[in-house]
């Protein structure tokens, strides 16, 4: 792929992502719990992993779109795509491979579920595979693995500081991590932050291989 027909394709991408960026928010703001799978009502769907990932998502696609548009160069922030890429991923894969199988796809992808259980992803992994970067560090697949890290330790802390709260939906645990214990918990949450750091392992190997010079 040649310079140009480079530049244009992580344009159109990176525009694609600030779309359905925007079309998921709106969709979350205005949807009702019962529209789809694992959403609560406005501002409250925040608490979830799936929305800030998308949502961190668009905003890195956001910035670098600003910053390309200037002429600037946007290596700085491929750490922070790569973080991207990987948490979308990690929605995209737990929906496709164990909640789509288990509770039927349908209810995973209505509404805003459909922008941010596959569009987004879909297309976030594309552009990050298809758009030639210059190679990437072995660091940075730690460093994308720490949001994933700092999201189960709010999630840990909020249910240790306010307790668990009422009746599932209406509890602080509302992924059910702790319904075996803590000490379980704490596994699965040590097993989803190892899952993030594997996945960007293999998008930053995917990346590498196809690098500009």
């Amino acid at each position: 792929m040649s310079g140009k027909n480079r530049f244009s394709a992580e344009l159109i991408l990176n525009i694609i992502i600030v779309i359905l960026t925007v079309i998921g928010v709106a969709f979350m703001l205005s949807g009702n719990p019962e529209e789809g799978a694992l959403q609560a009502s406005g501002l409250e769907n925040l608490k979830f992993y799936t929305v800030l990932t998308n949502v961190f998502c668009g905003l890195i696609a956001l910035v670098y779109l600003i910053i390309i548009l200037l002429g600037k160069d946007a290596g700085k922030i491929r750490v922070l795509k790569l973080a991207a890429v990987c948490g979308v991923a990690i929605t995209f894969a737990v929906v496709a491979f164990m909640f789509g199988p288990l509770y039927g796809y349908p209810q995973f992808y209505k509404r805003g579920n459909l922008f941010f259980h596959l569009l987004l992803p879909l297309t976030a992994m594309v552009e990050f595979i298809v758009v030639r970067r210059p190679k990437m560090p072995f660091r940075y697949c730690v460093f994308a693995a720490v949001p994933t890290l700092l999201y189960g330790l709010g999630y840990m802390v909020n249910i240790l500081i306010n307790g668990m709260g009422g009746e599932w939906p209406d509890t602080n645990d509302f992924y059910a991590f702790l319904s075996w214990g803590w000490p379980v918990g704490i596994m699965i949450f040590a097993a989803i932050t190892l899952a993030a750091f594997g996945v960007s392992c293999i998008f930053r190997a995917v990346s590498n291989k196809m690098s500009v010079k």
